[in-house]
């Protein structure tokens, strides 16, 4: 009996403190959030990294759900902080709370305020004393990183893969090089089908200390500085075998001319000279026994541009290779850039004239003899420029050289008055041309003076006179025809700095090449055999 009372009051005495207990939780009051709690006022804080709110009075909020809120505002000069408590249900400046369950108050820029405004909220006690800026944008910049990082490494990979490639191709062709094998000299040296197909032996024959075995032909040329023979180069040791010579073309200059021939070598043996409108260099020899100096290039049988008009009347196409390969073949001489994209020095050609350009057997041209070429290197002073005199043909002379006033201090003259030599070129094709109708026999540029003309002379016609030969007005019926001597026209100013780049009539002639395709494309006229003796007219 006296146990049962016991637990009876035991268990009501339980079932009472929970009564109790629920009673009282009804009256528990909630604790309100603590927060920094200003007016506006200045603040030094940039609105970068984080900043202290400099305020010094601590709020309990009115409302059991305020959250601490901070607001940093920049208008013309004036920055302010204003910090205090906000229910997140409502709308502070119109704008919601929507970042308030952060530890942290970290600013969020909003737009459309007025002035730079910046704003963060937070839900423990004084969080807005201590303000971060640039989250956003530091997440952002994050962002932005990782999603380019798989670009950045494909990129790495892709110009790897190409270094890599490129590498081995220049391994394998210098392996050839060590190796020259002259039973594929006819690929190499070319005769009139592939004098120019291969440069892979171009400018590496002259490291050879042996001297090539050839046999002088036919003197095929001869200038002021030098002859030009037909040769042929044997494989072996029989000189009888016909079957082991191969075609070239032996440029000889006697020990007096050793400057004209070195200077020629030098700028051979750039190898960013290569270019398929640039005639193809083999080697440069030493011939101590004749008391010689010896350049060796591919042989073009058609021979100088001079001698080929001089027997040939050219049809439309024909003017339109000649043309444009001419002017491709300039251009290269005077870019600071190989086809491969590596730098180059830009070389001035200083003699361009019809005798000094080949026709090669696709009826495509390309210069020679560059005996008087200048390279045009940025260090090269105006001393050592001036040094360079007046140089060239004096009937090809643009009139800044018959005059000695080139501006030495602009390399970019000599390339203008390669220009213009050019142009007199150019006008010899059309001369030639049976586009303009009626042609008569070849003449060059100012015929009307004597074969060789002084300096004197072409002053008179050319500088006092501001002569150029004659463009008749039934050269201008053919489409073409009158597109290119618009051209010649301004290659040929007066003014060097007027003058058309050789890149510009490069793309003349790209943009005439419709024409060429709407053109009968009719073979040229023959008079002589293919093969020509070539004398300069140097």
């Amino acid at each position: 009996m006296e146990l049962l009372r016991f637990s009876a009051f035991w268990y009501g005495a339980i079932l009472f403190g929970s009564i109790v207990l629920e009673q009282a939780d009804s009256y528990i009051i909630k604790v309100r959030r603590l927060c920094k709690f200003c007016d506006v006022q200045a603040t030094v804080c940039t609105g970068q990294g984080s900043c202290e709110v400099e305020c010094d009075i601590t709020s309990i909020c009115t409302h059991d759900d305020d959250v601490c809120v901070a607001i940093w505002r920049k208008k013309d000069d004036n920055v302010t902080f204003d910090t205090v408590c906000h229910n997140p249900a409502e709308k502070l400046y119109g704008l919601v709370l929507d970042d308030y369950n952060n530890s942290k108050c970290e600013m969020k820029e909003r737009k459309g305020m007025g002035s730079t405004f910046f704003m963060c909220s937070c839900s423990e006690d004084e969080c807005n004393e201590r303000i971060i800026f640039n989250t956003y944008m530091d997440s952002q910049v994050a962002v932005i990183i990782v999603s380019l990082v798989p670009l950045l490494v494909m990129a790495i990979l892709v110009i790897t893969s190409f270094y890599c490639y490129r590498v081995y191709r220049q391994r394998r062709a210098n392996a050839k090089r060590k190796k020259p094998d002259f039973s594929d000299a006819h690929a190499i040296m070319g005769d009139d089908e592939g004098s120019d197909s291969s440069s892979t032996h171009a400018n590496n024959l002259n490291h050879n200390t042996e001297l090539l075995p050839i046999e002088l032909d036919i003197q095929v040329g001869k200038g002021r500085f030098a002859e030009v023979y037909k040769a042929k180069l044997k494989q072996g040791s029989s000189v009888s075998d016909e079957q082991g010579f191969e075609t070239v073309a032996v440029k000889i200059f006697s020990y007096e001319e050793y400057a004209s021939w070195k200077n020629e070598k030098d700028i051979f043996s750039d190898a960013d000279l290569r270019h398929e409108n640039v005639l193809h260099f083999l080697t440069a020899e030493e011939r101590k026994v004749q008391r010689q100096y010896w350049l060796i290039t591919a042989y073009q049988p058609r021979g100088n541009l001079q001698e080929y008009l001089t027997h040939h009347i050219i049809s439309w196409h024909d003017l339109w290779l000649l043309g444009g390969s001419l002017a491709s073949g300039l251009a290269h001489l005077h870019s600071d850039h190989s086809p491969g994209g590596r730098y180059k020095v830009p070389i001035a050609h200083r003699d361009i004239k019809s005798s000094n350009i080949l026709v090669k057997s696709d009826l495509t041209c390309c210069l020679c003899d560059f005996g008087l070429a200048l390279r045009l290197d940025n260090s090269l002073s105006v001393d050592e420029l001036a040094n360079s005199g007046q140089v060239g043909t004096a009937r090809y002379m643009a009139p800044e050289v018959l005059e000695s006033r080139i501006n030495l201090e602009n390399i970019e003259c000599f390339k203008q008055a390669d220009v213009y030599s050019m142009a007199l070129v150019l006008w010899e094709m059309i001369s030639r041309c049976s586009a303009i109708g009626e042609v008569k026999e070849y003449e060059p540029p100012f015929g009307n003076l004597r074969e060789h003309p002084c300096v004197e002379s072409m002053k008179d016609s050319v500088l006092r006179d501001r002569g150029r030969p004659e463009i008749p007005n039934s050269w201008l019926n053919h489409t073409g025809i009158q597109l290119v001597c618009s051209a010649i026209d301004d290659c040929w100013d007066h003014d060097p700095e007027a003058r058309l780049t050789a890149q510009c009539m490069v793309e003349r002639f790209e943009d005439l090449e419709y024409l060429d395709k709407l053109s009968d494309c009719s073979d040229s006229e023959e008079k002589i055999p293919e093969e020509i003796i070539v004398v300069d007219e140097k």
